[in-house]
């Protein structure tokens, strides 16, 4: 901003010092928007994770009871959590459909590690030079309670306290670490934007061919 050419407005009081202040609240603005759009989707996966190892239903020992209860956890070992024989499902097994949950988790999850390291690299880029000396790093916690939201999806080594690398399905990452760039410009920040928006981990061919085996299997419509 300071060398950026003002033309006629040069000439108006302050103008250079306001438009630096409009400027610095938008971008505080935009910061805190990024960061609850990040943590939203960490609440989305940890509950996508949770529901794919939630499958099977239990019956649950009841003594002298006509009605029969049902439990997450296993009570017998010869119980297969498939509800008593309960004809839920058309061909497949649980476990079939349990690997289909994980594949498609595994798709968000990854997702998910590759936006961290986008998010972390924007909030970097928009820190003011006055907190350069303290600029976000990839070991460092988004938000209070990252690191056990990201351990919550597996994503988190306790071994190195940081959240695992990202990578790019069906790429083999050369890096071992995760170093921030220094004031990106405009064609690095318009490959972030690119890389954000074609969520890139995820095949959507392979979603929909999941959605449509398990709408056959359960002879419903997600839609």
């Amino acid at each position: 901003m300071d060398a950026m050419d003002l033309g006629v407005l040069s000439d108006m009081p302050n103008i250079r010092k306001k438009a630096c202040s409009k400027l610095l609240k938008q971008m505080e603005l935009q910061r805190d928007r990024l960061l609850t759009s990040y943590k939203a989707m960490v609440a989305v996966v940890i509950d996508m994770t949770n529901l794919s190892k939630s499958m099977r239903c239990f019956l649950k020992t009841t003594s002298g009871s006509a009605i029969q209860q049902f439990s997450k956890f296993s009570e017998n070992n010869d119980d297969t959590g498939d509800g008593g024989g309960a004809p839920v499902f058309t061909f497949l097994s649980i476990s079939a459909h349990e690997m289909l949950a994980e594949e498609l988790v595994e798709m968000f999850k990854q997702e998910l590690v590759l936006k961290r390291l986008l998010v972390v690299e924007l909030l970097a880029s928009s820190c003011p030079e006055k907190e350069q000396s303290n600029q976000l790093c990839w070991e460092d916690e988004l938000y209070h309670g990252e690191a056990d939201d990201l351990n919550m999806c597996n994503l988190y080594s306790k071994d190195t306290a940081e959240a695992f690398h990202p990578k790019i399905s069906g790429w083999k990452s050369k890096t071992s670490n995760v170093e921030s760039e220094k004031n990106p410009n405009h064609d690095v920040l318009q490959v972030y934007l690119t890389t954000w928006l074609a969520e890139v981990n995820i095949d959507t061919f392979r979603v929909e061919e999941i959605f449509v085996t398990v709408e056959e299997e359960l002879r419903t419509s997600f839609s």
